[in-house]
């Protein structure tokens, strides 16, 4: 975080606030554990934070210290919305457009107070009086680590918000073996070790809790997935009777996209999940190389996040979604020819 970022953001902490420190819809471990990590300290310093997510996260998440904290908006709106009109400052983690926040966008963009983005995604839009965005970050729990030790207050690290910070660098890095995690990656997870997270445990927590119904689950998907291989190119699809019949609960295809990429010769894969409450398909995208998922899912499918991870949506049926999917593939074809 440069100088003049640090130095907005000390003179708006300078004094107790009401804080509210938001996430983005559909959060996973980086947002859960980013935003309860900064509340935490926060509290410490003196401050009044609150998180508030735009919807519910998985279950493999709850175990997070202080999860119960967390005000759920779609679920508490009339609440949510007056701490969002009273905050002084809000914080906005993992995200870098206030539309990923779902039905909070109007409630956000209505709001009197300073805003401060702690993001590592492409292209954040301009909403924001301080700004940290950093596409090169493994996980915006990393960027947390730093921004905490630019305003002084790393020493307010406890065994808890290691926890926190820690399970979003693990889960945003795939285990710490995706491109983004660097060797500086390493140093902030040795310091978060020392001060108190337990890896072994967190990772328990996070991996080792599958249910029978999501290994079931997860072998439909594969039984579903198609490669192409004329494109380095899988795709899987889930259908919403398929994760009825499976007793679905959200976060049980975190990670299922990542079996069509470790496909040998794969360099791009996709999986789309039909979402029959929302009347939409939600689609994940991953890459090996320097082919981008962040700008396919940007031109194609209303998405975006980082080079070789993304999300997206259609609002065409699974089967439409699919057959638009792979007519588009040409035109990439002497694009994934060169990866390898």
């Amino acid at each position: 975080m440069n100088k003049a970022t640090t130095a907005i953001v000390k003179q708006l902490l300078a004094a107790s606030k009401e804080i509210v420190i938001v996430g983005h819809k559909n959060p996973d471990g980086d947002a859960v554990g980013s935003c309860l990590a900064l509340a935490n300290v926060l509290k410490a310093m003196g401050h009044r934070p609150q998180v508030i997510m735009p919807n519910d996260f998985p279950n493999f998440l709850k175990w997070l210290p202080e999860c119960k904290n967390i005000h759920i908006y779609d679920k508490s709106v009339e609440s949510s919305d007056v701490k969002i009109a009273s905050a002084e400052i809000i914080f906005t983690l993992d995200f870098n457009a206030l539309n990923r926040t779902g039905d909070m966008e109007e409630s956000l963009k209505k709001a009197s107070a300073d805003f401060v983005l702690i993001d590592h995604h492409q292209q954040p839009d301009d909403f924001a009086v301080a700004m940290y965005s950093d596409t090169s970050m493994s996980s915006t729990c990393e960027m947390v680590y730093h921004f905490l030790k630019s305003i002084d207050a790393d020493h307010l690290i406890t065994s808890e918000v290691a926890t926190q910070l820690y399970t979003g660098v693990m889960t945003d890095t795939g285990s710490f073996r995706f491109p983004a995690t660097t060797a500086t990656t390493h140093r902030v997870i040795a310091k978060l070790i020392e001060c108190g997270a337990k890896n072994s445990e967190i990772h328990q927590n996070i991996y080792d809790t599958n249910t029978s119904d999501r290994l079931a689950l997860l072998g439909v998907a594969l039984q579903n997935m198609k490669i192409l291989p004329e494109y380095k190119t899988a795709y899987i699809t889930l259908s919403q009777a398929e994760l009825d019949d499976h007793n679905f609960r959200k976060g049980d295809t975190e990670g299922f996209v990542n079996y069509a990429l470790s496909v040998a010769g794969v360099i791009f894969a996709i999986i789309f999940i039909e979402n029959k409450q929302e009347n939409i398909i939600k689609i994940s995208l991953r890459s090996k190389g320097n082919f981008s998922v962040n700008e396919f899912a940007r031109k194609y499918f209303n998405g975006g996040g980082h080079t070789n991870a993304a999300g997206g949506r259609s609002a065409d049926s699974l089967e439409e979604t699919v057959s638009y999917f792979i007519s588009i593939l040409p035109s990439h074809k002497n694009e994934l020819a060169h990866e390898s």
